[in-house]
């Protein structure tokens, strides 16, 4: 778990990232020494309600601060499924990061924990990711968390019962611009 003041030099990178792109500022990396871990993150970002772009690394490629740098500048201007942001949208972004712990292969049979858990699922045919809070945002169970996460995926929503499925869970520290630190 990070310290308020650990998250908040998180979030003050993230934005930073992000506001270098328009402006010409130097950015000022934090130095602690848990941020050189290696773990899964993604970077969301809302506009009020409204999902802006989220991108992420599902495994620790790089420590928590270079995938920061990475994945801040790709969700805001490389994720396909929007426009790249743009400078008077700024002020109106929300980031939130989500660090990941390690994946846990689910058995079979075995249903994720609504509000702790996010999805991967692998598949022949497609892969796909839902974030812990996604489920809890739609207000969904279990049975509707695993389809969701097959669909994400470009799969037919009983694909994570195939035998070709591998289905992963894990945890993460979620925590936002608009948390009070």
């Amino acid at each position: 778990m990070f310290s308020p003041q650990q998250k908040k030099a998180l979030l003050d990178l993230a934005r930073s990232v992000i506001t270098c792109h328009f402006e010409q500022q130097r950015i000022d990396k934090p130095t602690d020494a848990e941020f050189e871990a290696k773990r899964g993150l993604f970077v969301s970002l809302h506009i009020g309600a409204e999902l802006r772009g989220c991108i992420g690394y599902i495994k620790g490629y790089k420590s928590i601060v270079g995938s920061i740098v990475e994945m801040a500048e790709a969700a805001a201007f490389r994720d396909p499924r929007f426009a790249p942001l743009e400078k008077r949208e700024l002020e109106s972004i929300c980031i939130e990061l989500s660090i990941l712990s390690e994946l846990e292969q689910l058995q079979p049979g075995e249903e994720p924990v609504i509000g702790r858990d996010g999805l991967y699922i692998i598949h022949p045919y497609g892969s796909g990711l839902l974030l812990p809070q996604v489920a809890v945002e739609w207000g969904w169970d279990a049975p509707t968390f695993l389809r969701e996460v097959c669909r994400k995926a470009g799969l037919n929503s009983g694909a994570h019962k195939d035998v070709n499925s591998r289905v992963y869970r894990f945890t993460a520290e979620i925590f936002s611009e608009k948390d009070t630190f």
